[in-house]
Order: C-alpha cells, then structure tokens, then sequence
C-alpha cells in the first residue's frame, strides 16, 4: 500500500492533538477533512494540506480515494459513523468511549468484522511514554506483583486551553443522560490505564457527587482486578479557584502502582502540576528517577496514531480493538451503575438481563468459597488434616517448583522447616536456602545459624501445599509456629506462593 490516505471527522478541539501524528508522516496523511461547520472545515483544510473537504461525513465515506478514517465525533454518534465507515470499506480509528452502549458497541463491532478492515479505540494513555514505561518496568519484575493502584485526578477553574462552548454543550447533555465529563468521557482513559497496568478489572464500587451539578467531582473510583489480589483506587477533586498549569484541558493526573517488591510513580500526565523527573522507582535498589522520558501529553496521541497505521498495514495489533473498546465501556458503564445504584458492581454483570441477581450469587460464591468462613467452634480448632500427612515429602520436595524469582529479587534468607509427624510417620527437616534470587532444599537437618524455623504438622503443611488450607489461618490457630524472625514468614509465604 502506498500512502494512507485518512479522513478526519470531526475537526473541534481534541483534532488538535491528532494532526502531529500525520505530520510528516510518510506512511500516512491527512487526505480529507469533514465538520458540521463550515469554517471549522476550511480552517483545518488549510492548516492541514488536505486536499478534500466535506460538509456530510457521507459524502466523505463516498470518496474512493480515503482509506480509513479517525472518528472525532460525540459519543452518541459513534455507532451510525462506524457502521457506515465500515460498509464503506474504510479502517476506522474511534475516539473514547466508543459508544454509549454495549449493544451499539456489538453493532459496530460485528460491522467492521464484516468488512474485513480494523476498528480501533483510540485512547492515548496507552501510549503515553511515562506509562508505557511503566508498564516495561511492571513486566520486568521491577515492583514485584502491582497489587495496588492509586490515580489522583485534579482539575481546575482556570488553566489550559480554551475549550469551545459547542463543546461543552455536547458534554453537558451526555452528563444529564448519565455519562458525565469526568468519571465516564475523561473516566475511559484512567480505568485504561489501570487495566493496561494491573489486568482486567473484576468488581468497581463507586461514589460520584458534584459541586455544581455538572462537574461530576469528588469522586472516588475502587476497582479489584480479577484472578488474585490486585487493588485499586482513584478520587477525583474539583478546585474551581485553583490554576492547573496545562498546555491542553486544565486537569492533571498522576499514578501510584505499588508491588510486592517496590513501586512506580508516573508523576505528570494532562498537566504540569508536579515539577521534577516524569517517572520515578523504588525498590530494593533505593530511587531511581527518569527526566528523560517524554512527557508531553501529545506524545500519546502520536504513538496512537502511528499504532493505528501500522495496524493497517499489518505490522502490529490494533491497540485498543473493537473487542477491547468495548471492555473498556463495560467497566466504564459499571462504575457509572455503581455509583446510582449505590452498590458494589461486577462487570460481568453489564451482559446479564438480572444484573442485581447475578450479582447476589457471585457474592454468595465467594463468601461460601471465603476460606476464613469457619463455625465459631472451627476456627480455633481448624479440624483435622492428618490424612494429608502421606503427601508432605512429596510436596515439600517439589517446593521449587513453587519459587518465584522475581519475588525473591533482594532477599536472602537461611529458614528451617521442621515437619512434624502424624500417623505413625517420623519428622521430617529441611534446609531452605534463598539467595541471589535462587533457592534450594536440602533434607535431613534443620540449618545452623537459620533466620526462621517453621514448625508445622505433616498434615497440615501438605494441606497449605496442597491450596485447601491458608498459611495465616493454620497460624492463627496454632498448628503452625514460628522461631526467629517472624516476619521473614510473610516473605516466605510471598515468594514460594503458599
């Protein structure tokens, strides 16, 4: 394919950010422009060198000669656009959110399946080089698991750029329908962010207020990302007195993602509110800060775009697709539910025709799957596990299979493990050795000179090897006890995941 050949529709204030992607791009250009009004469109048709411009985005879509389109377009007028795009034959790039719901979204989905050519979500976040950084150090082991997220959202009553007042009013319609400015449009590129970073989100609860009716602020947003123990959180806070100082919206946002090994601050994101470097890490090593990563927010919006042309030319995948826009507005969707139905939501439950059912029998699956759901007279006993026994040496032995090094990266520790035997079976000690983020076991004696000694019954131990009894519990309970260093257990646990 020679050069791409793409058609704006949509030419108000966010195309701002999306020209420097095409500009002196060789791959692609701007070919054709289209707004609903006539001096937008001669404005950007100048300021751009395109060759075309449109008064009906129909008439754009008609045009043989443009290749794909960027849709930059209200919410509510996504799904006609993309629908049309698509039958047109044309790649589609979509502003976030994607639509204003889900069936829509299926709809746009099924057509630019149809069609054979790709429809991307843009969201400029994910691209954004301080987070993308962020990400590569998460992936790298830097911080462990990033079990916990923290994302402050400011705005302010002055600073930025001018915002037209067409573009407020759009905006101010979509918040009386419920889909207001900042938890839901501007909303779309955070809960991104946390997904990006921590994996798909479970359940949100979330408390949205306003100090004058339309800024939907404070706020705050709590997520639990699915399969383990990764939480997260965001408060919005609205200072109508306050100046943010910001080359584009007067807002600014900043991140906190914190791991079992250290953590990551991305310091700046819309705004300048933070001085110093744009990212930061702690871990083991002490702080390490980055100031020579890019950390303009127009930076996202080029990264995307040139996502966007490769993924036409099959070079890479489309990031956001049509499938994971669509993710994107359920979680969306669901914190906004959260936050009228006064509620914990699942976001599973944005598919389901009972949702308020769906969500009681998830509760109940997990309260009866909770393993601290003991009778009284249980939980201080904790019953029986002698006929697990007969396994312990044999779990114990393939312990290292359970090691996780990137865990372990900094610790160096000499830990005893004293089996106690049930059954007719004699104990059992081991040395456990972690170092240099290696570990090894030896059988036969407990470690001279050890940090911490576990003593724990044969059946018992196998039973926490085997998933069907938590570590904390069979300490709670006095089945398993420490000598030493007690805290050294917390790590223990953590790297050999018990």
């Amino acid at each position: 394919m020679s050069t791409i050949n793409v058609g704006i529709i949509g030419c108000g204030r966010i195309a701002d950010l999306h020209y420097p992607g095409y500009k002196k791009n060789r791959d692609a250009r701007i070919y054709a422009v289209c707004d609903c009004d006539a001096e937008t469109t001669s404005r950007r048709r100048k300021e751009w060198k395109a060759e075309k411009a449109y008064a009906d985005y129909r008439e754009l879509l008609a045009d043989p000669s443009v290749d794909a389109v960027e849709i930059l377009t209200p919410h509510d007028l996504h799904e006609e656009m993309v629908i049309e795009a698509a039958r047109a034959g044309k790649h589609i790039a979509l502003q976030k959110p994607m639509t204003i719901g889900l069936p829509g979204a299926d709809r746009m989905i099924e057509a630019a399946r149809g069609s054979g050519k790709i429809l991307r979500v843009t969201d400029n976040y994910l691209f954004y080089p301080p987070i993308v950084l962020a990400k590569k150090m998460i992936e790298a082991g830097e911080i462990g698991d990033p079990n916990n997220m923290r994302i402050k959202f400011i705005s302010g009553g002055s600073g930025g750029w001018t915002v037209p007042a067409s573009a407020w009013e759009w905006r101010v319609r979509e918040r009386m329908k419920g889909r207001p400015m900042q938890t839901f449009d501007h909303g779309h590129h955070l809960w991104t962010t946390a997904s990006f970073l921590q994996g798909r989100v479970e359940r949100v609860s979330s408390w949205i207020d306003s100090v004058d009716g339309v800024v939907d602020s404070p706020a705050v947003v709590m997520w639990k990302c699915e399969g383990g123990t990764r939480y997260g959180s965001c408060d919005y806070a609205h200072a109508a007195g306050l100046h943010i100082p910001s080359r584009y919206y007067g807002n600014d946002e900043w991140f906190e993602i914190t791991g079992t090994l250290g953590m990551i601050l991305v310091h700046r994101c819309t705004g300048n509110v933070l001085p110093g470097p744009a990212v930061s890490l702690f871990n083991s090593r002490g702080w390490r800060h980055f100031s020579n990563v890019k950390s303009d927010w127009s930076e996202g919006f080029i990264g995307a775009t040139r996502n966007f042309i490769a993924s036409i030319r099959g070079k890479e995948a489309p990031l956001l697709s049509g499938e994971g826009g669509r993710e994107m507005l359920r979680l969306d969707l669901a914190i906004q539910r959260s936050g009228m139905r006064r509620r914990e939501v699942y976001v599973d439950e944005m598919d389901v025709s009972f949702p308020a059912l769906f969500s009681s029998r998830k509760k109940m699956a997990e309260v009866r799957a909770n393993p601290y759901r003991k009778k009284w007279f249980t939980f201080f006993s904790g019953g029986s596990y002698s006929g697990y026994a007969g396994q312990a040496m044999e779990l114990t032995e393939g312990l290292m299979k359970r090691f996780d090094g990137h865990r372990a990266k900094g610790w160096n520790a000499l830990i005893g493990l004293h089996l106690l035997g049930e059954g007719g079976s004699p104990d059992e000690l081991f040395a456990l050795e972690v170092k240099n983020g290696k570990a090894g076991l030896t059988r036969g004696a407990l470690p001279e000179g050890a940090i911490l000694v576990v003593k724990v019954p044969a059946g018992v131990w196998a039973a926490i090897l085997l998933g069907k009894k938590r570590i904390e519990m069979a300490l709670i309970q006095g089945k398993l006890k420490l000598e030493g260093k007690a805290e050294e257990g917390l790590k223990l646990r953590d790297v050999f995941r018990l």
